[in-house]
């Protein structure tokens, strides 16, 4: 009767938390309209209500015929929405769209961490469509441990598959909202009686770019996971996974061409010990460490 009880209060604790995290989704989405409904119309002066050019909504580009780039950065670091993924690598990417629908391939080779005794390689494929400030796209990440093709459910490192969604407000108020589930392959925990349970891994994050004088970018985003999912190492409920700021500086080489300089840091606040123990910098076992940084720097085109 106790494990009922205790299952049906972590089930209960579960859906308060989701009802927090649409709540605060809905509040989001609603940002938008709100803006919409207040600049719709005016009084011309003669006693008529006419129409108002939108300047919140209206402002993306329509994608016309076919579109492509590449960026390629090297990097001490790789973070991944707050985790320390790898130490020293070098990424690269490349994309092409028609009409909003896109295809982009990214390839990330380096080490797991500063011991140099791992090689680390990764390639993501993503199939999207974006369009009205919306990106909606499903994600496929391959480690090379296991088949290209390998999507069961099993505990450990191996392929995973997401769904995504996106949302920007607008050029004018470059706030972001973005929903990630991972949908199959590896995510998976043992519960107490030693079943694996998919844990349907989330994360929600709240973004928000200032764009700056001389080709200064300065981004500050929140993200939390909403139930026990990878991002706690599925040790934890809910909770605040990244809080992050960088800051971007980029060239004009031509006008196709360009070069970018970041520097980034990261706090994971549910790994944040009372005594601050989980804050020192332990270079050989970097994924204990509750705050994390990064500089790179990249070549892109356009």
């Amino acid at each position: 009767m106790s494990n009922y009880l205790k299952q049906y209060q972590t089930m209960s604790n579960n859906i308060k938390q989701i009802k927090k995290v649409v709540a605060l989704a809905l509040f989001v989405g609603a940002l938008p309209f709100i803006f919409y409904a207040s600049a719709y119309a005016k009084d011309t002066g003669e006693g008529q209500t006419a129409k108002v050019e939108n300047k919140w909504l209206d402002d993306y580009s329509k994608p016309v015929g076919l579109t492509y780039g590449a960026q390629a950065v090297i990097q001490p670091t790789y973070m991944w929405r707050g985790i320390y993924s790898g130490a020293a690598n070098i990424q690269a990417s490349a994309n092409v769209g028609y009409g909003g629908l896109y295809a982009d391939m990214w390839w990330n080779i380096g080490v797991t961490d500063w011991s140099f005794q791992y090689f680390q390689p990764e390639v993501d494929i993503t199939i999207g469509f974006n369009r009205w400030g919306l990106n909606v796209y499903l994600l496929y990440i391959h480690n090379f441990n296991c088949g290209f093709f390998d999507f069961n459910n099993y505990i450990g490192i191996g392929n995973r598959l997401e769904v995504n969604a996106k949302y920007t407000v607008s050029s004018k108020i470059p706030l972001t909202i973005h929903w990630g589930t991972r949908v199959s392959a590896s995510d998976g925990y043992r519960n107490e009686a030693g079943e694996v349970v998919r844990a349907w891994s989330s994360y929600l994050e709240l973004s928000y770019i200032q764009y700056l004088p001389y080709g200064l970018s300065l981004r500050g985003a929140l993200g939390i996971t909403p139930w026990r999912s990878v991002y706690t190492h599925y040790s934890h409920e809910f909770a605040v996974q990244n809080v992050s700021v960088y800051l971007r500086k980029d060239w004009s080489v031509s006008e196709h061409c360009g070069l970018m300089l970041k520097g980034e840091l990261a706090i994971c606040p549910w790994l944040l010990a009372e005594d601050n123990s989980s804050a020192a910098w332990r270079p050989l076992s970097p994924r204990s460490q509750s705050v994390n940084a990064n500089l790179a720097f990249g070549v892109y085109l356009k």
